[in-house]
């Protein structure tokens, strides 16, 4: 009996086995012409095996380079396509940098953070009035749904005043959308109220089996 440990790696497993083995046996072949129509016999089947890559554009080409990869670039055939060159092929990509910038209340978003400290750029006072209303409801909307617990009013205006560096202020934190609706729309008070059902239903059942 054969084994998968005792056996060579798959250099791409989605093709199995049996692919790899007639790649393996078609660089034995000296025949070019021979080898060639191989090769070709290869990439009908690796295209039956795999015919969600008839949605990518150029998939013969993928097929093709598949191929190549398969043979670990070892396979002297006449492709319709460049070969291609390992060491592009296992060329590292360029580190990608970590976005540095501080977030001084992670539940608010980067984005809020940026639209309050651009308020300045608003020199309408209609338009700035209508900014701070729908931000400081919006900031209170963002607060509960991280918390899911009630929030006082003044402490969403301090932050509103904070983050747009004292530009903006509301000035009745009273005239914010009621704790209560927001809770209704967000879903979040029927969650808390099954939430407590489920632990009542337990208290009962672990009541029972205690008696």
């Amino acid at each position: 009996m054969e084994y998968n440990t005792t056996r060579g790696k798959l250099l791409l497993p989605e093709y199995g086995r049996n692919v790899q083995n007639m790649i393996m046996h078609a660089q034995e072949i000296n025949d070019r012409e021979e080898r060639n129509r191989a090769a070709q016999a290869i990439i009908e089947v690796m295209g039956q095996l795999n015919p969600h890559l008839r949605d990518v554009d150029d998939y013969r080409h993928k097929l093709w380079t598949h191929l190549f990869i398969m043979s670990d670039f070892q396979l002297d055939v006449d492709s319709p396509y460049d070969k291609p060159q390992k060491e592009i092929l296992d060329e590292k990509p360029n580190e990608v940098p970590y976005p540095k910038s501080k977030i001084r209340f992670g539940h608010y978003g980067q984005y809020s953070q940026k639209i309050l400290e651009s308020s300045k750029e608003y020199a309408d006072q209609g338009e700035r009035e209508y900014l701070t209303n729908q931000m400081g409801n919006f900031m209170k909307k963002q607060f509960l749904l991280h918390n899911n617990n009630a929030v006082e009013n003044h402490v969403i205006a301090d932050q509103l005043f904070e983050l747009s560096n004292g530009d903006l202020k509301i000035e009745n934190p009273d005239e914010l959308i009621r704790t209560n609706q927001m809770l209704k729309e967000l879903g979040i008070q029927n969650n808390q109220r099954n939430n407590k059902n489920q632990r009542n239903n337990k208290k009962k059942q672990n009541y029972k089996r205690r008696r």
